[in-house]
Protein backbone atom coordinates (compact mmCIF):
# COMPACT_ATOMS: atom_id res chain seq x y z
CA UNK A 1 0.00 0.00 0.00
CA UNK A 2 1.45 3.43 -0.78
CA UNK A 3 2.08 5.37 2.38
CA UNK A 4 2.06 8.87 2.29
CA UNK A 5 5.63 11.25 3.25
CA UNK A 6 5.71 13.55 5.63
CA UNK A 7 5.09 18.05 4.36
CA UNK A 8 8.58 19.74 5.20
CA UNK A 9 9.38 23.58 4.93
CA UNK A 10 11.69 25.68 6.42
CA UNK A 11 12.61 26.33 10.17
CA UNK A 12 12.96 29.85 9.36
CA UNK A 13 13.00 32.82 6.61
CA UNK A 14 16.03 33.47 4.35
CA UNK A 15 16.86 36.48 2.05
CA UNK A 16 19.15 36.78 -0.79
CA UNK A 17 20.02 38.44 -3.83
CA UNK A 18 21.74 37.93 -6.72
CA UNK A 19 21.27 39.04 -10.88
CA UNK A 20 18.94 37.21 -13.48
CA UNK A 21 19.87 35.57 -16.24
CA UNK A 22 17.80 36.27 -19.34
CA UNK A 23 16.39 40.26 -17.69
CA UNK A 24 20.20 41.18 -16.34
CA UNK A 25 18.31 42.85 -13.34
CA UNK A 26 19.22 42.39 -9.56
CA UNK A 27 16.71 40.57 -7.74
CA UNK A 28 15.98 40.43 -4.13
CA UNK A 29 14.56 37.50 -2.33
CA UNK A 30 13.13 35.59 0.35
CA UNK A 31 12.05 32.41 0.82
CA UNK A 32 9.82 31.79 3.79
CA UNK A 33 7.99 28.80 5.62
CA UNK A 34 4.23 28.12 4.52
CA UNK A 35 1.51 26.33 6.32
CA UNK A 36 0.91 22.35 5.38
CA UNK A 37 -1.05 22.38 2.02
CA UNK A 38 0.29 25.69 0.94
CA UNK A 39 2.81 24.04 -1.49
CA UNK A 40 5.35 26.01 -3.32
CA UNK A 41 4.24 29.59 -4.52
CA UNK A 42 6.04 32.88 -5.66
CA UNK A 43 4.79 36.33 -4.60
CA UNK A 44 5.63 39.47 -6.74
CA UNK A 45 6.55 41.63 -4.16
CA UNK A 46 7.51 44.41 -6.61
CA UNK A 47 3.85 44.92 -7.85
CA UNK A 48 0.52 45.34 -6.11
CA UNK A 49 -1.46 43.60 -4.38
CA UNK A 50 1.63 41.60 -4.17
CA UNK A 51 0.01 38.77 -5.95
CA UNK A 52 0.77 35.34 -5.28
CA UNK A 53 1.20 32.58 -8.55
CA UNK A 54 1.52 28.99 -7.63
CA UNK A 55 4.25 26.85 -8.66
CA UNK A 56 1.61 24.51 -10.36
CA UNK A 57 1.13 22.94 -14.09
CA UNK A 58 -2.25 25.17 -14.19
CA UNK A 59 -0.26 28.34 -14.34
CA UNK A 60 2.36 27.69 -15.97
CA UNK A 61 2.76 30.91 -19.04
CA UNK A 62 4.20 30.99 -22.68
CA UNK A 63 5.24 34.26 -22.25
CA UNK A 64 8.79 34.76 -23.49
CA UNK A 65 10.94 35.95 -20.71
CA UNK A 66 13.01 38.32 -23.38
CA UNK A 67 11.78 39.34 -26.70
CA UNK A 68 15.00 37.43 -28.11
CA UNK A 69 13.41 34.08 -27.22
CA UNK A 70 9.99 34.55 -28.65
CA UNK A 71 9.89 32.17 -31.70
CA UNK A 72 12.33 29.77 -29.44
CA UNK A 73 11.20 26.54 -27.65
CA UNK A 74 11.40 27.52 -23.83
CA UNK A 75 14.21 28.28 -22.49
CA UNK A 76 13.05 28.24 -18.69
CA UNK A 77 9.93 27.65 -16.80
CA UNK A 78 7.66 30.54 -16.30
CA UNK A 79 4.60 30.83 -14.42
CA UNK A 80 1.97 33.29 -14.59
CA UNK A 81 -1.33 34.55 -12.02
CA UNK A 82 -3.33 37.24 -13.95
CA UNK A 83 -0.63 39.22 -15.81
CA UNK A 84 1.71 38.94 -13.19
CA UNK A 85 5.12 36.12 -13.94
CA UNK A 86 8.07 34.83 -12.49
CA UNK A 87 10.68 33.10 -14.53
CA UNK A 88 13.39 30.99 -14.33
CA UNK A 89 11.97 29.00 -11.64
CA UNK A 90 13.61 25.85 -12.28
CA UNK A 91 16.60 26.16 -9.94
CA UNK A 92 14.94 27.00 -6.89
CA UNK A 93 11.84 24.57 -7.19
CA UNK A 94 14.69 21.69 -7.69
CA UNK A 95 16.56 22.71 -4.63
CA UNK A 96 13.16 22.60 -2.36
CA UNK A 97 12.20 19.39 -4.36
CA UNK A 98 15.74 17.84 -3.80
CA UNK A 99 15.66 18.69 -0.05
CA UNK A 100 11.71 17.40 0.14
CA UNK A 101 10.26 20.90 0.99
CA UNK A 102 6.90 20.67 0.38
CA UNK A 103 5.45 23.95 1.67
CA UNK A 104 7.14 26.96 0.67
CA UNK A 105 6.57 30.85 -0.13
CA UNK A 106 9.19 32.30 -2.18
CA UNK A 107 9.16 36.18 -2.68
CA UNK A 108 11.20 38.49 -5.13
CA UNK A 109 11.02 42.13 -6.23
CA UNK A 110 11.58 41.18 -10.14
CA UNK A 111 9.85 39.35 -12.62
CA UNK A 112 12.84 36.41 -12.68
CA UNK A 113 14.74 34.41 -9.48
CA UNK A 114 18.42 35.25 -10.03
CA UNK A 115 20.85 33.07 -11.51
CA UNK A 116 23.77 32.73 -9.71
CA UNK A 117 26.69 30.48 -10.84
CA UNK A 118 23.41 28.83 -12.98
CA UNK A 119 23.34 25.76 -10.41
CA UNK A 120 20.48 25.34 -7.35
CA UNK A 121 23.86 25.14 -4.75
CA UNK A 122 23.42 28.71 -3.81
CA UNK A 123 19.55 27.92 -2.95
CA UNK A 124 20.38 24.40 -1.10
CA UNK A 125 23.24 26.21 0.82
CA UNK A 126 20.96 28.65 2.24
CA UNK A 127 18.12 26.20 2.98
CA UNK A 128 20.26 24.17 4.69
CA UNK A 129 21.48 27.01 6.83
CA UNK A 130 18.10 28.08 8.10
CA UNK A 131 17.08 24.16 8.36
CA UNK A 132 14.27 22.31 7.61
CA UNK A 133 10.95 21.63 9.75
CA UNK A 134 9.14 18.17 9.28
CA UNK A 135 4.92 19.34 9.19
CA UNK A 136 2.05 17.96 11.11
CA UNK A 137 0.66 16.39 7.88
CA UNK A 138 0.76 14.43 5.11
CA UNK A 139 1.15 14.12 1.34
CA UNK A 140 0.01 12.10 -1.27
CA UNK A 141 2.27 11.11 -4.12
CA UNK A 142 1.36 10.87 -7.69
CA UNK A 143 1.70 7.19 -8.39
CA UNK A 144 2.17 5.99 -11.90
CA UNK A 145 0.22 2.82 -12.20
CA UNK A 146 0.51 2.77 -16.37
CA UNK A 147 3.36 4.33 -18.47
CA UNK A 148 3.18 7.33 -20.19
CA UNK A 149 5.56 8.46 -22.52
CA UNK A 150 5.73 11.63 -25.18
CA UNK A 151 7.64 12.00 -28.06
CA UNK A 152 8.90 14.90 -30.59
CA UNK A 153 11.19 13.81 -33.24
CA UNK A 154 14.37 11.95 -31.49
CA UNK A 155 13.01 13.73 -28.07
CA UNK A 156 11.26 11.87 -25.41
CA UNK A 157 10.33 11.53 -21.89
CA UNK A 158 8.59 8.66 -20.16
CA UNK A 159 6.97 7.72 -16.73
CA UNK A 160 7.03 4.38 -15.63
CA UNK A 161 5.42 2.45 -12.29
CA UNK A 162 8.55 2.14 -9.66
CA UNK A 163 8.88 -1.57 -8.48
CA UNK A 164 9.13 -0.57 -4.76
CA UNK A 165 6.26 -0.36 -2.86
CA UNK A 166 7.84 2.78 -0.74
CA UNK A 167 5.51 6.08 -1.43
CA UNK A 168 9.11 7.98 -1.22
CA UNK A 169 10.30 5.68 -3.71
CA UNK A 170 11.31 7.96 -7.35
CA UNK A 171 13.91 7.53 -10.26
CA UNK A 172 14.83 10.09 -12.77
CA UNK A 173 17.00 9.76 -15.34
CA UNK A 174 17.98 12.31 -17.87
CA UNK A 175 20.18 11.20 -21.01
CA UNK A 176 21.95 13.82 -23.12
CA UNK A 177 22.99 13.42 -26.74
CA UNK A 178 24.13 16.07 -28.99
CA UNK A 179 25.05 13.29 -31.66
CA UNK A 180 28.71 13.69 -33.00
CA UNK A 181 29.75 16.90 -31.67
CA UNK A 182 33.24 17.20 -29.86
CA UNK A 183 31.93 19.90 -27.45
CA UNK A 184 30.13 17.71 -25.44
CA UNK A 185 29.96 13.54 -25.63
CA UNK A 186 26.63 11.63 -24.89
CA UNK A 187 25.92 11.23 -21.33
CA UNK A 188 23.31 10.34 -18.50
CA UNK A 189 22.62 11.06 -14.83
CA UNK A 190 20.50 9.47 -12.71
CA UNK A 191 18.88 10.52 -9.48
CA UNK A 192 16.56 8.20 -6.90
CA UNK A 193 15.15 8.24 -3.66
CA UNK A 194 18.14 7.85 -0.82
CA UNK A 195 20.88 10.07 -2.83
CA UNK A 196 21.93 13.19 -1.78
CA UNK A 197 21.18 16.49 -4.06
CA UNK A 198 23.25 18.31 -2.12
CA UNK A 199 26.28 16.82 -3.43
CA UNK A 200 25.20 14.46 -6.65
CA UNK A 201 23.09 17.27 -8.31
CA UNK A 202 23.07 20.80 -7.14
CA UNK A 203 26.36 22.10 -7.84
CA UNK A 204 25.55 20.93 -11.68
CA UNK A 205 25.58 24.24 -13.49
CA UNK A 206 23.25 25.26 -16.54
CA UNK A 207 25.45 25.32 -19.89
CA UNK A 208 25.58 26.52 -23.38
CA UNK A 209 27.71 25.73 -26.22
CA UNK A 210 30.27 28.23 -27.61
CA UNK A 211 28.18 29.28 -30.75
CA UNK A 212 25.07 29.35 -29.23
CA UNK A 213 26.60 31.71 -26.43
CA UNK A 214 27.78 33.88 -29.14
CA UNK A 215 24.13 34.09 -31.06
CA UNK A 216 22.54 34.83 -27.92
CA UNK A 217 25.45 37.65 -26.69
CA UNK A 218 24.37 38.63 -30.56
CA UNK A 219 20.63 38.82 -29.59
CA UNK A 220 20.86 40.96 -26.89
CA UNK A 221 21.31 38.10 -24.18
CA UNK A 222 23.96 37.39 -21.52
CA UNK A 223 26.12 40.51 -21.94
CA UNK A 224 26.30 41.07 -17.70
CA UNK A 225 28.05 37.35 -18.61
CA UNK A 226 31.01 35.67 -19.27
CA UNK A 227 32.36 32.29 -19.35
CA UNK A 228 33.93 32.57 -16.14
CA UNK A 229 30.61 33.26 -14.83
CA UNK A 230 28.71 30.23 -16.71
CA UNK A 231 29.68 27.16 -18.40
CA UNK A 232 30.30 27.65 -21.78
CA UNK A 233 31.67 24.76 -23.48
CA UNK A 234 34.00 24.61 -26.83
CA UNK A 235 35.16 21.73 -28.65
CA UNK A 236 38.32 21.90 -26.45
CA UNK A 237 36.51 22.27 -23.54
CA UNK A 238 34.74 24.82 -21.12
CA UNK A 239 35.49 28.30 -21.65
CA UNK A 240 37.99 29.84 -18.98
CA UNK A 241 36.05 26.99 -16.38
CA UNK A 242 36.29 23.72 -15.20
CA UNK A 243 33.53 20.55 -15.24
CA UNK A 244 32.38 19.83 -11.48
CA UNK A 245 31.56 16.70 -13.16
CA UNK A 246 32.56 15.03 -16.06
CA UNK A 247 29.02 14.39 -16.82
CA UNK A 248 28.04 18.01 -15.24
CA UNK A 249 25.65 18.90 -18.25
CA UNK A 250 23.57 15.52 -17.74
CA UNK A 251 23.64 16.93 -14.10
CA UNK A 252 21.98 19.95 -15.23
CA UNK A 253 19.36 18.70 -17.03
CA UNK A 254 18.58 15.94 -14.75
CA UNK A 255 18.21 19.01 -11.88
CA UNK A 256 16.04 21.31 -14.14
CA UNK A 257 13.96 18.10 -14.94
CA UNK A 258 13.12 17.31 -11.19
CA UNK A 259 12.36 21.60 -10.67
CA UNK A 260 10.28 20.76 -13.99
CA UNK A 261 8.45 18.06 -12.40
CA UNK A 262 7.56 19.87 -9.59
CA UNK A 263 4.65 21.90 -11.35
CA UNK A 264 2.91 18.67 -11.08
CA UNK A 265 2.17 19.75 -7.43
CA UNK A 266 2.83 16.23 -5.61
CA UNK A 267 6.01 14.00 -5.39
CA UNK A 268 5.92 11.45 -8.13
CA UNK A 269 6.20 7.61 -7.54
CA UNK A 270 7.50 6.30 -10.29
CA UNK A 271 10.23 6.19 -12.51
CA UNK A 272 11.17 9.28 -15.27
CA UNK A 273 13.02 9.12 -17.89
CA UNK A 274 14.08 11.78 -20.34
CA UNK A 275 16.30 11.70 -23.67
CA UNK A 276 17.41 14.83 -25.22
CA UNK A 277 14.54 16.67 -23.08
CA UNK A 278 14.10 19.80 -22.65
CA UNK A 279 11.71 22.30 -20.80
CA UNK A 280 8.63 21.93 -23.30
CA UNK A 281 8.63 18.15 -22.88
CA UNK A 282 8.92 18.40 -18.84
CA UNK A 283 5.99 20.53 -19.00
CA UNK A 284 3.95 18.15 -20.71
CA UNK A 285 4.92 15.56 -18.60
CA UNK A 286 3.79 17.43 -15.83
CA UNK A 287 0.41 17.80 -17.24
CA UNK A 288 0.05 14.33 -17.94
CA UNK A 289 0.63 13.27 -14.76
CA UNK A 290 -1.81 15.80 -13.14
CA UNK A 291 -4.52 14.86 -16.09
CA UNK A 292 -7.47 12.78 -14.54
Amino acid sequence: MTRPGKRKTLAQPLAGRGVSLFTAREVMYAIRPAEPGDGIRFRRVDLEGKPEIPATIAHLSDKPVHPALEKLPPRCTTIEVGGASVATIEHVVSALAGLAVTDATIELDAPEMPIFDGSAMPYVIQLNAVGLVELDARTEPIVVVEPIRIERGEAWIEATPSNCDDARAFRYTYELDYGPNPAIQPQSATWAAGDDYARELAPARTFSLDHEARAMQAAGLFKHLTPQDMLVLSPLGPIDNELRYDNEPARHKLLDLIGDLVLAGRPIHGHVRAHKAGHALNHEMAMRLVAP
